[in-house]
């Protein structure tokens, strides 16, 4: 396929055709995903009453597996926030490697059982990290647990807090999306070459974590994450 192009805004419809051939019709809106196939000529019209914002791109591919059964999650917009994480990998050591990137959403119980297999430690954490196979085509693989980043933001919104300080938690995207994304910046990081074991290192963790997730919400790219109870 050609480019990926992710609509974030307006409603309308495209026109695709190989040279010489005549143009098809294909309606999108927002969420839409629109993959013109290689070599294919293609034009895009907005026709709503707001203006039209969509990210274009090309990757290797994200694969995505939801295993929380209670976890809500748009796939289309997961891959955006990654494309955008892409477009700026200049600074972030050049970001993930090339290659497919996994992306698997878990229980705390699922994520405790990797923790243990892989590094004999059976407690629940946020995000493990496995490095991918370039050579295979691997990017690698971020593993991370939707109930400890909704433990902690309970946490967080259960603390001493003035009414304007927790009104501004809950503004703007939810703050357990936001957490959740924050451990999926983590693990890219971790790809791009990021560690978190020194203090020093923690430190340029930490700041790459904050540039990333501000891209993010300048590009009003984060995704919407919900857990259903």
């Amino acid at each position: 396929p050609g480019a990926h192009v992710i609509v974030l805004s307006g409603e309308g419809y495209s026109l695709m055709w190989p040279e010489g051939d005549k143009p098809r019709y294909y309606k999108w809106e927002v969420g839409t995903m629109i993959v013109p196939p290689n070599m294919w000529l293609h034009q895009h019209f907005n026709t709503g009453t707001t203006p039209a914002r969509y990210l274009a791109f090309k990757h290797e591919g994200v694969a995505i597996r939801n295993a929380h059964p209670q976890l809500r999650l748009a796939r289309p917009a997961i891959t955006a926030a990654i494309a955008v994480l892409d477009q700026h990998a200049a600074r972030f050591l050049g970001g993930c490697p090339p290659g497919e990137l996994s992306l698997a959403f878990l229980t705390d119980q699922s994520l405790a059982k990797i923790h243990a297999d892989f590094m004999n430690d059976p407690t629940a954490t946020d995000v493990i990290t496995f490095a991918g196979d370039t050579a295979a085509g691997l990017a690698g693989e971020i593993c991370v647990s939707a109930d400890t980043a909704a433990r902690f933001i309970r946490l967080k919104l259960s603390g001493p807090r003035t009414a304007r300080r927790r009104a501004k938690l809950t503004a703007g995207p939810t703050p357990f999306a936001e957490e959740l994304m924050l451990y999926v910046v983590h693990g890219w990081l971790h790809l791009a070459g990021y560690d978190a074991l020194e203090p020093a290192k923690k430190r340029q963790m930490r700041a790459a974590e904050a540039r990333a997730m501000k891209l993010l919400r300048a590009a009003q790219a984060l995704p919407d994450f919900k857990l259903i109870r």
